[in-house]
């Protein structure tokens, strides 16, 4: 296969050939199971290190990357001094700091801003996650990387939630309130994000991700982001000639709710419809029948929300790999209710894919170029 052409369905084995054109090196935190990392490889980088602290998804990430090393503490706890040291290099030297701080606070999904400064359970461990994006901004500064790239929910960029994002231009006012932006640009960067649709990368999902990329002051290259790619990739496209496990453990029960009206619901519809014809009122419902000829709705963790279209029964975690668009043969877990958490909170390695690739052609590479000609 063409590593640089890849596409659905695809082999962690063309994942290592590809990384090992070593084009750029990357320190990834927040790295979860391995789908922004993934992503990096795909596109020819080699991922140094990363930073986990939950511990199975430290098992996942080393099942499928086992000669990576893992900082395996809070990132509150990790210093820029010590990621140097490990991977003998000088500040400035790094090519991409990577990171998704987790971001239950911003969720479209949920109460949102009520949920700021609290504790909150992510994975199998509970922590304050609102301030990670500093923790992150704390290791930009430390280790001035050329560029990093940071993902993010769409919720960071609507409502109460942007007066913690910020804007990318010079503030006419002053502000009290420290921002996101404000942190990143005071590291030393100019900074510029977007709301990318994963569906326009190779991935048959429509996942809005805010993509924040900063380049450092020295470096000047003008900050772009990759083009929307073209066809867009449908659900059908994606299970092409995949081998489904066991449906068993996916099936609807025939005494629920969701069992008899999943019956009722036409492929692309939400369940909302169908419960409000039955019950004469409006019920909560997020779940999708998917339409098999579309990229279907986003994979959330919740294991219920994506429907399979002409089956009573929740994806199977084959079928959601590809709708995440990670190898086939991708270890994520034990169970299905892991395996689907893992995917939902992960970063799709084929978007990642392509903002890598853009990266590195439009500011790395040229980087590089002009300063073996001095």
């Amino acid at each position: 296969m063409d590593t640089s052409k890849i596409k659905l369905p695809y082999l962690l084995a063309d994942v290592y050939k590809a990384s090992e054109k070593n084009l750029f090196k990357v320190v990834s935190t927040f790295a979860g199971g391995g789908g922004s990392s993934t992503g990096y490889r795909l596109a020819g980088g080699n991922i140094l290190a990363i930073n986990e602290f939950v511990k199975k998804a430290q098992e996942c990430y080393s099942r499928n990357y086992p000669n990576t090393f893992i900082f395996k503490q809070d990132i509150r706890k990790l210093s820029g001094k010590r990621i140097l040291k490990k991977l003998n290099l000088k500040v400035g030297e790094l090519d991409i700091l990577d990171g998704s701080p987790p971001c239950s606070g911003f969720s479209m999904a949920g109460l949102r801003e009520k949920g700021w400064g609290e504790i909150i359970k992510y994975s199998d461990t509970e922590q304050v996650v609102d301030d990670l994006f500093f923790e992150f901004a704390r290791l930009v500064k430390s280790l001035q990387p050329k560029v990093f790239i940071a993902e993010n929910v769409k919720g960071l960029t609507v409502g109460p939630a942007k007066s913690k994002l910020g804007v990318s231009q010079i503030a006419i006012f002053e502000t009290k309130e420290k921002t996101i932006i404000d942190e990143l640009k005071k590291c030393g960067y100019n900074v510029k994000y977007k709301i990318l649709n994963a569906m326009y990368y190779s991935v048959p999902q429509s996942r809005e991700r805010l993509i924040i990329i900063g380049v450092r002051t020295d470096i000047k290259h003008i900050i772009t982001f990759p083009k929307k790619q073209f066809p867009i990739s449908s659900v059908e496209q994606a299970f092409e000639n995949l081998i489904n496990d066991s449906v068993t453990n996916c099936l609807n029960n025939k005494n629920t709710m969701i069992y008899d009206l999943w019956k009722n619901v036409k492929p692309g519809e939400t369940f909302e419809k169908a419960h409000k014809a039955k019950f004469k009122k409006k019920g909560n419902f997020s779940r999708q029948k998917i339409d098999k000829n579309l990229p279907c709705k986003t994979l959330t963790t919740h294991e219920s929300d994506l429907q399979h279209y002409s089956e009573n029964r929740k994806l199977t975690i084959p079928e959601a790999i590809r709708i995440q668009t990670f190898p086939d043969d991708y270890y994520l877990g034990e169970t299905y209710s892991k395996q689907y958490e893992r995917l939902g909170r992960a970063v799709s390695p084929l978007m990642m894919k392509a903002i890598a690739e853009h990266v590195y052609k439009t500011i790395l590479k040229p980087y590089y170029n002009e300063n073996r000609q001095k």
